[in-house]
């Protein structure tokens, strides 16, 4: 298991996610951002309960698809472990969110000067750094993982103290490097973390707007 987690894509929504909508359920909890999709409808982010979104987070970080996600041989216990850990820690949160209403991905959000990249690049202010995971599914929904980031990006910019997202994803995820390129971040350098090797990539706020403004047309 590691605490250092990679973002990675994942089908769309599907049979790994469950309809969590009763009381304290993920689909009862008060959002803390929605963004209306022009072609998927509506997503939300909610608060993360470790403990009562421990067995749905376990299916979605142990399937083979979120190998880069590190926590792969977790099991229920260690994943309530992990994200009380991160919940109770000063520069690190975590989301779930919601498609729909249903769970259907998971977010991290970090001061990367004092997690995950601390004494490894020079820190902006305004940097915030992200991890996000789409959850399993059956039947992938086609530019769903593009709306998840593009969801998770404008959430990081709805603060306006956030100038720039920065990620740390693993030098072999291709397919999440263009998927980052496509939201509008540029590779800075690779550099060597304890789990892995991870290509350095930054995202303005500026380069965000146009990639959205790029999509749209």
């Amino acid at each position: 298991m590691s605490g250092a987690p990679d973002h990675g894509p994942g089908a769309g929504p599907g049979s790994g996610q469950a309809d969590l909508a009763g009381p304290g359920g993920p689909g009862s909890r008060t959002p803390l951002f929605r963004r209306a999709d022009p072609r998927l409808g509506e997503f939300a982010v909610v608060p993360l309960d470790p403990h009562a979104d421990a067995a749905l987070l376990h299916r979605w970080v142990t399937d083979p698809k979120a190998a880069f996600w590190l926590m792969q041989d977790a099991d229920e216990k260690d994943v309530a472990e992990e994200y009380e850990r991160i919940a109770a820690h000063p520069h690190h949160d975590a989301f779930l969110g919601l498609h729909r209403g249903r769970p259907a991905f998971l977010v991290e959000r970090y001061d990367p000067a004092h997690v995950e990249l601390a004494g490894l690049y020079d820190p902006l202010p305004g940097d915030v750094g992200m991890h996000f995971l789409t959850a399993p599914g059956d039947t992938p929904l086609h530019g769903f993982t593009r709306a998840v980031i593009t969801t998770v990006m404008a959430m990081l910019f709805d603060d306006p103290e956030a100038r720039r997202v920065v990620v740390e994803p693993d030098v072999r995820n291709t397919a999440v490097h263009a998927l980052n390129e496509a939201v509008g971040f540029e590779p800075v350098a690779t550099i060597a973390k304890p789990e892995k090797d991870a290509l350095l990539s930054v995202c303005t706020r500026d380069r965000f707007a146009a990639a959205v403004r790029g999509a749209a047309t």
